[in-house]
């Protein structure tokens, strides 16, 4: 990096805050949320409440009662997030990635928290979890990504216990909701802020479920989903409804096994991408079913055809089952790269943690966590823009910035003179593309 790109950095931020000021009822305020964002940026060891406002100098009480109970209009913020993003960043063929993120977290106050299916610890343990929308414009070389929405999963046990919500402070508005229902929800949210997909992706948790195609297709949205070996579907259209087995939906994977809709095709080679490691090439087959309309005492197919795809890996023998809504004359490559277009969202929660404080939260108010979690993907936010603007004027590997980067100016501490300190050193080769 240059020295003219660090110098950038600093009025970069400020720049980017500014345009959020008129959310904030009081300069004070606006103040405290500079200070958070930049503590949320710089290399505290933990990047919770407390250690942010020893940094910064400021009352650890007073950034906690910031993040709880001042007013600014955090919604509002979180509205013109999506709008900056769109007017910056919008492209035609965007991809939404729908996922789900777990923080395991100790004890019982934490709002939403209990024992339950933990992806960081790969177990059930206990721990909070969030919905999450991710907006991606796929650049094979210098992509941009940002979430676009996140919200609590508030489960049912909280949900059924409206006293241990109110001490919580979740609102009564805030009930429980399967993931998939959240999901549809944050689509159905930021297309109306004016946030555009060209495709949204997900995993099996969300494809596996019909309501949840409806929904996209009420919505008019094109995706493309894993689904479960055991979802169901017809192959072709049933002579009849009947309870009988003849008749029935049938397993994807027998359908791909044994349905002549897939026996007749051979298999084709993709190449997905190019890695590293040399290019990610899948085989496939596709076919157009039915999926399973549950309505009255037996299920029955829906009128319209969805894709089914049977994708196998020849490297490793891993097969995958994909579900799409889109057209049948839609390319298949074109739809295979967009569901192996996930990684974009695992990268962004394992980074966010690391660089943002995303998971870093010790609060035990509803409204404390969500401005945590949109004051961090802000954060983000900037780091992604910032990463995008530099690399387009320097290629990722461009030699490491000085090696001496702990003795940056500062470097321990947020200064306490202004919230708007510059940006610490590791941050510095995180957007100059050497990390």
């Amino acid at each position: 990096m240059t020295a003219d790109q660090i110098r950038s950095l600093q009025p970069a931020l400020a720049a980017l805050l500014g345009v959020f000021r008129p959310c904030f009822k009081r300069a004070s305020s606006f103040g405290h949320w500079e200070r958070y964002i930049v503590g949320l940026i710089t290399d505290l060891k933990r990047k919770s409440i407390e250690p942010i406002a020893l940094a910064a100098g400021v009352a650890v009480r007073t950034l906690q009662e910031f993040l709880a109970f001042f007013a600014w209009d955090h919604r509002r913020v979180d509205t013109m997030l999506r709008q900056l993003v769109m007017d910056r960043h919008g492209v035609e063929g965007a991809i939404g990635v729908i996922d789900a993120s777990a923080h395991a977290k100790q004890g019982d106050k934490t709002p939403g928290v209990k024992r339950q299916w933990c992806g960081e610890r790969g177990k059930k343990d206990n721990c909070v979890v969030g919905q999450h929308l991710l907006y991606t414009d796929n650049d094979p070389h210098n992509p941009f990504t940002c979430v676009v929405a996140s919200d609590l999963f508030l489960p049912e046990e909280w949900a059924n216990d409206r006293r241990r919500c109110r001490e919580a402070g979740i609102p009564d508005e805030v009930v429980y909701r399967p993931k998939w229902q959240m999901a549809l929800d944050q689509v159905e949210e930021v297309m109306g802020d004016g946030v555009r997909f060209s495709w949204l992706t997900f995993d099996e948790d969300y494809g596996s479920v019909p309501a949840f195609w409806f929904g996209l297709d009420r919505l008019g949205q094109r995706g493309i989903g894993e689904v479960r070996a055991n979802s169901r579907c017809w192959p072709t259209r049933p002579l009849c409804r009947s309870t009988q087995a003849a008749h029935a939906s049938k397993r994807v994977d027998h359908v791909c096994r044994y349905s002549p809709v897939f026996t007749r095709k051979t298999w084709r080679r993709i190449t997905i991408k190019d890695t590293t490691r040399g290019p990610m090439v899948w085989e496939v087959k596709a076919a157009r079913v039915h999926l399973v309309e549950a309505s009255g005492p037996v299920s029955q197919p829906t009128d319209r055809q969805y894709w089914l795809i049977v994708a196998r890996n020849p490297a490793t023998g891993e097969i995958k089952y994909f579900v799409s809504n889109a057209s049948a004359n839609t390319s298949l490559p074109d739809m295979l790269q967009v569901a192996f277009a996930r990684w974009h969202v695992e990268k962004w929660f394992g980074r966010a943690k690391e660089e943002a404080g995303f998971g870093a939260f010790e609060v035990r108010n509803y409204t404390s966590l969500i401005r945590h979690w949109l004051s961090s993907r802000m954060a983000m936010y900037f780091l992604a823009a910032e990463t995008q603007r530099l690399r387009g004027k320097k290629s990722a590997d461009h030699p490491r910035a000085s090696g001496r980067c702990r003795e940056h100016p500062g470097h321990r501490a947020v200064a306490t003179s202004t919230p708007l300190t510059d940006p610490r050193c590791h941050v510095l080769q995180l957007l100059s593309g050497t990390q």
